[in-house]
């Protein structure tokens, strides 16, 4: 008997021996008010937990696990999954918000930098090559572009060189214990259970980085659920040793969330003097209208390669950086991560590998950019005048970038929507 016909086994014995016990499993369990009462007969039958150190991670953990047997997942696999973990002080001793994090802490050039290497551009192509008729199968069965997935690689793991090193419930319970993310986290844990009970890994291969993304192209525990392809046709859907069905579970998510073969992300352009910046605000418009303007390709023959017919024009730095026009797939690319920096750099790989190399627009390097608490006062400040910034979080999102080209717009000045000191300055002025 193989090994996974004997997990398979073993698990089909586990939920006959259950059944009178469970429950259909729930599609969200969100925390302590979206439990569902159980008789105290079922929270026994669970068993008492170690203690992991933390207090209010035990306390936690011994309120799911009753939710998640009544969601209907065995009390050995819950056992499994929760016995065991560790409180991760990434959650429950600092802040966790998102302006700890790269994509949004650092300017957008030094994140390009970090992430858009020449050793990372001549790995990608050395990983094309090797992997030359892999690639050309997935992009036949997916319809995403080989240099793309490669992109994907790369940018996640470098092309599976360090898929992380944490307990993926570890990470996910102290996430659920700290609370901001409790629903998520909490649906990304039962995804986890669901995992084992499918027989796709053990227990000890959970391993993720330190927000729970697990293997060579970094999938949530729900998206491997959903999206998680067996390519090899071995019986598993290994993501974490298995180049293949990772990468085919990256084709075959990217493909479900509306990726269009053949078109690129971006193309990188050059704007013509006197430009009106105002027209850089997320609007798509007519390719034929930016060509109409004088606006060029930088690096390609035409603006639209693939005959889109319309795309957003994008400026990550404002008036004095790179532009881009941006099609329909980078927001496709934003599916694995909702940052725009994030979708640049993977489409900048991209772009790379493919021999047009990085940037070729100068990034404002020597600007004076603002610091959280000075974004979080010119949000207050324009929220203030009337210009929706949404939340004052220190992260200078589109929400804020929009905000801020509107009242430029209004007092006739450069609309590019760039948070600098000069920006700041004329908003406090007004408010």
């Amino acid at each position: 008997m193989t090994s996974l016909m004997l997990r398979t086994f073993l698990l089909s014995a586990t939920v006959a021996l259950a059944a009178c016990e469970s429950s259909p499993q729930s599609a969200d369990i969100s925390g302590p008010s979206a439990a569902t009462p159980v008789p105290s007969s079922v929270s026994s039958s669970i068993g008492a937990f170690a203690s992991s150190g933390h207090a209010g991670l035990d306390a936690w953990r011994d309120e799911f696990a009753v939710r998640a047997r009544n969601a209907g997942h065995q009390i050995e696999t819950i056992r499994s999954i929760l016995e065991g973990i560790e409180p991760m002080s990434v959650f429950l001793e600092r802040s966790s918000e998102a302006v700890d994090q790269a994509e949004f802490s650092k300017p957008i050039w030094e994140y390009v930098d970090d992430t858009v290497s020449q050793r990372r551009l001549t790995n990608g192509r050395e990983r094309l090559a090797a992997d030359s008729s892999l690639f050309g199968a997935l992009e036949t069965t997916y319809g995403v572009q080989r240099e793309y997935l490669v992109a994907i690689w790369g940018m996640e793991t470098s092309y599976g060189g360090y898929i992380g090193d944490f307990d993926a419930p570890s990470a996910l319970a102290s996430m659920a214990a700290e609370g901001r993310r409790r629903s998520f986290a909490e649906r990304e844990l039962l995804a986890l259970m669901t995992i084992l009970e499918n027989g796709d890994a053990y227990r000890h291969e959970l391993v993720a980085g330190w927000a729970g993304a697990m293997g060579q192209t970094q999938f949530m525990p729900t998206t491997y659920v959903a999206y998680a392809v067996d390519w090899t046709g071995d019986g598993t859907k290994d993501v974490w040793r298995a180049r293949a069905d990772a990468l085919a579970s990256a084709g075959n998510y990217l493909s479900a969330s509306g990726w269009r073969p053949g078109e690129p992300s971006l193309v990188e352009v050059v704007l013509p003097q006197n430009f009106d910046y105002a027209l850089a605000n997320g609007i798509d418009r007519p390719t034929q209208f930016w060509q109409q303007i004088g606006i060029v390709p930088a690096n390609r023959l035409n603006l639209d390669p693939a005959g889109v017919g319309e795309a957003e024009l994008w400026l990550p730095a404002g008036a004095t950086g790179p532009a881009f026009l941006l099609y329909p797939n980078f927001d496709v690319i934003k599916t694995y991560n909702r940052a725009d920096s994030y979708a640049l750099s993977v489409s900048l790989i991209a772009e790379g590998v493919s021999g047009r190399g990085a940037p070729t627009g100068t990034w404002p390097r020597g600007i004076d950019r603002l610091s959280i608490s000075e974004i979080e006062q010119l949000q207050d400040a324009l929220n203030r005048l009337g210009y929706n910034a949404g939340p004052a979080d220190g992260i200078a999102g589109r929400g804020t970038r929009g905000a801020l080209q509107r009242f430029q717009i209004d007092r006739g000045m450069m609309a590019d929507g760039f948070p600098t000191r000069t920006a700041l300055a004329a908003v406090l002025a007004a408010s």
